[in-house]
């Protein structure tokens, strides 16, 4: 093969390769310019995450803690404890046969602030006022000092104790702020909004918001009411016993901490107050029905203390048992004594109390409180809370299997 070019066909073939390299190169760089081209022609919008849920149930479970968790506190006890410190001393004193032969001792040593305990409460005043349990605020000695869920921090005063229910109001002082125009004003607080507990339900959906174990801040927890009408046995600390009627049930967690946290229903409005769990069972709390804290707080406001009617007298309710027990002439009402090992015991009235002074004795059994029978479902207590101290009472009563109509003013009973 000939390779002897004429130099007409040299500069031929040389233009040839240069044309091929420029449309090599410009098609390399255009090649890389097209994924920005591609790109710029795109709209590009940055997307704001946010859930959306899924049920109806569950967007009212969301917007219900979202309304009420500014209201929801948590409550942190703490007291002065003592320090102790150890030394060392020799029980036979100089003896020098017992040289260093000591045995340890303690002494105190000033004292320190601890945390000793902790609930959950919730705000029902703009002016500071929450409602919770009165075993969470039962030590006098103790200070209470309150969280909000946005972590600010109020020192809080023990306003007033149920004497009968498990309940206690606290208060904390608003906040001072600089408004818009410089002036110095009160910032109020979020409140939760009460419900109608007599609408509930079995089967209704509720949540429950606590201080969980003390730690876990507004934790919440969703169930069913799985009971309503209870009567349960609480005990809180080293002395706190007391039974209390007409509870709610629920399968929503109810852990340590939560005392005193709200129970919601799916419109957000508080319908109970978490005050107790069953030790080693699966989800069976208790709360007590709101409409009960409703004259808690009303009564606060108004004197600043909770009271009760009151009648002065000690009783069991008589059931079927309890008639066989003790031979009594009926299986109702209330008998004025108390039964023990089998066998009555005295001092059934109070001394000096309304029902003394009417002249109601130990044994009479308490048929009728204003026309409405007591029973095991229906209680003494239970009956005469829907009236006021002052109010007259009358009262059926049965002595010697006799009957007879009894009137007297409720007094009052107050913490």
């Amino acid at each position: 093969m000939d390779f002897n070019l004429s130099k007409d066909k040299k500069i031929a073939i040389l233009f040839i390769i240069l044309t091929a390299l420029v449309f090599s190169v410009f098609g390399f760089f255009t090649g890389l310019r097209a994924p920005s081209v591609v790109t710029e022609r795109e709209v590009v919008r940055e997307v704001v995450k946010e859930y959306v849920p899924q049920t109806t149930q569950e967007e009212a479970v969301i917007k219900a803690v979202k309304e009420v968790s500014p209201a929801v506190v948590s409550i942190v006890i703490t007291k002065d404890l003592p320090i102790f410190e150890q030394y060392y001393v020799s029980p036979f004193g100089d003896d020098p046969f017992f040289k260093g032969f000591q045995v340890p001792q303690y002494r105190q040593k000033g004292t320190e602030k601890r945390e000793v305990g902790g609930g959950t409460g919730f705000i029902v005043s703009e002016d500071g006022m929450i409602l919770t349990n009165k075993h969470v605020v039962l030590d006098a000695a103790a200070d209470y000092t309150v969280f909000t869920n946005d972590g600010r921090k109020f020192s809080a005063k023990v306003l007033a104790k149920d004497p009968f229910q498990d309940f206690a109001v606290l208060k904390i002082e608003k906040e001072k702020i600089v408004d818009e125009t410089g002036s110095l004003k009160s910032k109020p607080f979020s409140v939760a909004k009460i419900g109608d507990s007599e609408l509930l339900q079995i089967g209704q959906s509720v949540i429950a918001i606590g201080n969980a174990l003390g730690e876990f801040r507004n934790t919440i927890s969703v169930g069913v009411i799985s009971g309503l009408g209870r009567t349960i046995t609480a005990a809180g600390g080293s002395s706190f016993v007391e039974t209390i009627e007409d509870v709610i049930q629920t399968d929503a967690a109810i852990n340590q901490g939560n005392s005193g946290g709200p129970l919601l229903n799916l419109r957000g409005e508080v319908i109970g107050i978490n005050t107790a769990t069953v030790l080693g069972a699966q989800n069976i709390g208790f709360a007590i029905p709101a409409n009960k804290a409703k004259r808690a707080i009303e009564q606060v406001k108004k004197s600043g203390k909770i009271t009760y009617p009151f009648l002065g007298v000690y009783y069991t309710i008589v059931t079927d048992e309890l008639k066989e027990k003790v031979d009594l002439p009926v299986n109702y009402g209330a008998w004025v004594g108390r039964e023990k090992d089998g066998g009555k015991t005295d001092s059934a009235v109070v001394p000096d109390s309304p029902a003394q002074k009417a002249g109601i004795t130990q044994d009479d059994i308490i048929l009728e409180l204003n026309g409405e029978k007591i029973t095991s479902d229906n209680s003494l207590a239970k009956i005469i809370q829907k009236y006021n101290s002052g109010d007259v009472a009358t009262l059926k009563i049965l002595r010697n299997k006799e009957e007879k109509i009894i009137s007297l003013i409720l007094g009052e009973r107050s913490e």
